[in-house]
């Protein structure tokens, strides 16, 4: 009875040290995405969407000349050309890997929706027991759908808001983690060629996790999400051909944080716990450009600082895209390059935009 105990007491232990493991490793090999960063839940989701965003520094909070994906802006989907469908797969150091699918379309010319899915995992994770035995291969799988509709509100002003839905499966004995959160976007257009933006990201988003799922014991985690304020300028010229995008953004993130005191409880000491809220706060700055030198031809550039640090912390990225018309679709190809922090990788990202 006592050898039956045991093993199954170093079965849980087993069971909780290789959850502990995935998780551990999905934060510090999160999708292109430093590790101060990759600290708070749904880091996956902040790292760009599609190869032009992410080639242009994701600095398109304003951009509603060139059919920018609602996801970074819902005030941008009245602003879509016509129906799309795009998508994209990125090539990523360690194992990592990342794609989007997005569905959209204006609506009668004063509004627009979209629908996507981004999906990002890590594979070939190494597990292993208590003792150091290899027990197979874990994998990490993080989802993030969303639906984004938008409203003209006049010739200048429109507004949207995305409804997002966020799932992550860390473990297969740990029940995954589900959240829903909410955007809130307004892009005013100042003058011919210069607009305005202002997104409010993922209100109300959270994860909660019960550890207790494994081997029936621990505790109840929640992670907030950072709650993101993103203020963005965006100008247009040399007769459209010439795009350029700033976006700055401040980024709040609450912990609680646990302290021990030892105080004297009745006559015996005792070991308390006290609990506490800490608030940090961050400030970001992205800057992009689009140049088309001939018609269906775009070559593009931007930074983006992914952490506290000013010069330390940046991502340059660049790309391009190409349009074809087969028969009477019109087909974008797009790709885009970027470096990642510190020089811990590159990322090659291809995506495809067909127009309906």
């Amino acid at each position: 009875m006592l050898s039956k105990a045991k093993m199954r007491v170093e079965a849980n232990m087993s069971r909780r040290s290789l959850c502990k493991m995935a998780a551990s490793l999905f934060l510090c090999l999160t999708i292109g995405v430093p590790a101060v960063q990759a600290q708070h839940a749904g880091a996956f989701s902040r790292t760009g969407f599609g190869a032009r965003g992410i080639s242009m520094g994701n600095a398109l909070a304003a951009d509603i000349f060139s059919g920018t994906s609602p996801y970074y802006n819902p005030a941008h989907a009245p602003h879509q050309a016509g129906q799309s469908i795009r998508m994209s797969v990125s090539s990523m150091s360690f194992d990592r890997s990342q794609q989007v699918l997005q569905l959209g379309a204006p609506l009668q010319q004063r509004a627009g929706f979209a629908l996507g899915i981004i999906h990002a995992s890590v594979s070939d994770i190494d597990g292993r027991d208590n003792s150091g035995f290899h027990t197979g291969k874990l994998s990490v799988d993080e989802y993030a759908g969303f639906l984004a509709f938008g409203l003209r509100l006049s010739d200048r002003v429109s507004a949207g808001i995305n409804l997002q839905m966020f799932r992550t499966d860390l473990f297969e004995g740990l029940t995954p983690a589900q959240t829903i959160g909410a955007d809130l976007g307004v892009a005013v257009r100042l003058r011919p060629g210069w607009a305005v933006a202002l997104v409010l990201d993922d209100m109300l988003a959270r994860y909660s996790w019960d550890s207790g799922d494994i081997g029936g014991s621990g505790s109840n985690i929640q992670e907030n999400f950072p709650r993101r304020l993103r203020l963005g300028l965006a100008n247009q010229r040399l007769n459209d051909r010439l795009l350029l995008s700033l976006e700055v953004e401040n980024r709040m993130i609450s912990r609680n944080v646990y302290t021990y005191e030892p105080r004297i409880l009745g006559d015996s000491p005792a070991r308390v716990r006290e609990e506490s809220e800490l608030t940090l706060r961050e400030t970001r700055l992205r800057l992009g450009g689009e140049y088309l030198p001939a018609t269906g031809f775009a070559i593009r550039a931007g930074i983006e600082q992914l952490g506290s640090d000013v010069l330390d912390s940046v991502r340059p990225s660049a790309g391009f895209s190409a349009e074809q018309l087969i028969g009477q679709l019109r087909l974008r190809f797009d790709y885009a390059f970027a470096m990642e922090w510190q020089a811990s990788g590159r990322v090659h990202i291809l995506g495809l935009q067909l127009f309906l």
